[in-house]
């Protein structure tokens, strides 16, 4: 997680981490949510966040079955990241953006394909998956998303965006934020045309590499 259990740091990091990805370009306005594993539950950032003005004590506490505490309501999203919580015991914190290049690639309901070995990162073996689209807040998205995730870290969503797990907020942050990189560098190599797939040759040894460097495992 943040290397800590206590409350007031881990709502301080969501902050925190909240204003880095509103830096970076991954969220505009009140558009996307952060959250992190918090006792049975999770703190998430409060419906209609804007990072200019998100403190600590607007963090809530929310259960995985929605039920929270606080003045302010949970994320629209709650249900997203409580299936991923749910199903990954792994995904100590979880990261939705409507960043643009991501929502430019899924607005076609296709996966990220294998054009990079930068793809491997995420998991899997050579895509970025993309769910169907679902209204927002919906159980659907949620159980799509999370269903997706299977052996990977991050996936896009149909007609929507985003979301990234990670073993604590900074890797989650990572995830998301490599993922409109890479979304970016797909769009931009699609204006010469398609771009070549690796092959599974090509994946193979990515992965022998990659777990001889730990690679994509730190922070």
């Amino acid at each position: 997680m943040a290397g800590t259990t206590d409350e007031l740091s881990l709502r301080e990091d969501l902050v925190a981490h909240y204003k880095q990805v509103a830096a970076l370009g991954l969220n505009e306005g009140s558009s996307g949510n952060l959250s992190v594993r918090f006792a049975t539950g999770m703190l998430i950032s409060p419906n209609g966040a804007e990072a200019e003005s998100l403190a600590a004590p607007d963090v809530v506490e929310t259960a995985l079955d929605g039920m929270y505490s606080g003045n302010r309501l949970p994320s629209s999203e709650w249900r997203m990241h409580a299936a991923i919580y749910l199903r990954y015991p792994e995904a100590n914190a979880v990261v939705h953006t409507h960043s643009d290049y991501c929502v430019a690639v899924a607005s076609h309901q296709v996966a990220l394909p294998g054009f990079h070995y930068l793809v491997g990162v995420f998991g899997g073996d050579d895509d970025v998956p993309c769910v169907p689209y679902s209204t927002f807040g919906r159980q659907k998205l949620a159980d799509d998303a999370a269903a997706a995730l299977a052996e990977r870290t991050a996936c896009l969503l149909g007609n929507h965006g985003m979301i990234a797990h990670g073993p604590s907020l900074k890797r989650a942050v990572d995830q998301a934020n490599r993922l409109e990189i890479m979304c970016r560098q797909y769009v931009l190599a699609r204006q010469l045309g398609e771009p070549k797939r690796l092959t599974p040759r090509d994946w193979e040894d990515f992965r022998r590499k990659a777990r001889e460097m730990a690679y994509g495992t730190h922070g």
